[in-house]
């Protein structure tokens, strides 16, 4: 009996003059995964730190410049005490495993979310990380953590209206730059690609405003189980379409 064999694709396989500027992942199927294996849901949020790790040197041998990585949403409280008090742990120690990867690989660590409700320990590691790497320009690594757009775009109304009642800010001046210098993301372009995994099809109030234009790409392959492979399928996926920004294909071409 003949094994057939899957094609590997590799690095060289991929138009690095088409790459996202700015790649999005909800890294969504570590509970369900670990579940399928009989461990406990935080078995699968410790196993998912390896993926991360993989598709962020990826994504740097790459060249793509920005990735950003949903780690925690602000829905996410609302799970079981136990599980987010481990996932929490598991951020701050990959944080400290990951410092000289970051430094060898020239990658600058952001954060985005309310970081004033994380604990004070993972504010501390967080502060120290991007101190140290501030100046690293090869990627920005971004962690969105105790995010949710829906509170990202209110913060930024509030700002907003704020500086226009105190006559810093004209409201005939508003426009989407205006907006866009009052989010998290003030200094990332808008995102080209979001990839789920896990096999749902939501966007999870995740970048509801940097994704308006973004290609979107669902995978059915579990967190902990997406691989350097996965991550190549992906952007080819991406680099095969036309984004036409309100054009037509005649006027793309």
């Amino acid at each position: 009996m003949l094994l057939r064999r899957l094609k590997m694709i590799s690095a060289d396989t991929i138009d690095k003059d088409k790459l996202p500027k700015h790649l999005a992942i909800i890294m969504d199927g570590n509970g369900r995964w670990a579940k399928q294996k009989g461990f406990l849901r935080v078995f699968g949020h410790e196993s998912g730190t390896k993926t991360v790790r993989v598709v962020v040197e990826s994504c740097g041998k790459l060249g793509i410049q920005n990735l950003t990585l949903y780690a925690f949403s602000t829905e996410n409280w609302n799970r079981p005490k136990l599980e987010v008090n481990a996932i929490m742990k598991i951020i701050i120690n990959s944080l400290k495993k990951e410092l000289n990867t970051f430094m060898d690989n020239k990658i600058q660590l952001k954060c985005i979310g309310n970081t004033d409700l994380l604990p004070k320990s993972l504010q501390k590691e967080l502060s120290e990380v991007i101190n140290k790497t501030k100046d690293n320009s090869k990627m920005t690594l971004t962690l969105a953590i105790n995010y949710g757009s829906r509170e990202e775009i209110v913060n930024a109304i509030k700002n907003i209206s704020d500086k226009v009642k105190n006559n810093i800010i004209s409201i005939d001046t508003i426009d989407e730059s205006i907006i866009n210098e009052h989010l998290y993301t003030q200094n990332l372009p808008d995102v080209d690609l979001l990839i789920r995994t896990s096999g749902e099809h939501r966007i999870s109030n995740f970048l509801l405003w940097q994704i308006a234009y973004a290609e979107l790409y669902f995978t059915d392959v579990l967190w902990p189980d997406f691989t350097e492979q996965n991550l190549y399928e992906a952007i080819i996926s991406y680099q095969k379409r036309e984004r036409r920004f309100g054009k037509t294909s005649e006027q793309i071409k």
